[in-house]
């Protein structure tokens, strides 16, 4: 517009393979929808000028245009970077990946055996508690109510 940016209010969505918006959370048709796996995801504070500026997040897609957001708050704009970040690590990967990237993927029992073989060949020991018996009844009841 003549004196800056428009900005529209979103309903956006994220998924497995796509980001999709909307323009209210009751809206039954996107108002746009892309793909992720090629794009990369950051945190952008250069988009906007006013207070909202550390808000802001963009989503670049390669051979597309970028997309540019703002999220109620600083730290909702970090989550939604780091969840995008996230599931392109998961489609580019043959493996799950871990919020823990130290961790190490198979990780050694002490007798030297790996935690899969373990875990499929192991058996209950006496002194675990059996498993509660299927019922309707799932809630506890506590003293006093």
């Amino acid at each position: 517009s003549f004196f800056g940016s428009e900005w529209h209010k979103r309903w956006c969505v994220l998924t497995e393979r796509s980001f999709s918006y909307y323009a209210g959370e009751k809206s039954k048709q996107p108002k746009g929808s892309f793909p992720i796996e090629r794009c990369s995801a950051r945190l952008a504070a250069g988009i906007r000028k006013d207070s909202r500026k550390n808000c802001c997040f963009e989503l670049l897609c390669p051979g597309k245009r970028s997309y540019e957001f703002t999220a109620p708050s600083a730290a909702e704009a970090e989550d939604w970077v780091e969840q995008i970040r996230f599931l392109l690590r998961d489609l580019s990967s043959l493996t799950i990946p871990c919020e823990d990237e130290d961790e190490e993927e198979d990780e050694e029992l002490p007798d030297g055996s790996d935690s899969m073989e373990n875990s499929q060949k192991s058996t209950p020991s006496p002194e675990w508690p059996s498993p509660e018996p299927e019922g309707d009844d799932i809630y506890e009841e506590l003293p006093g109510e």
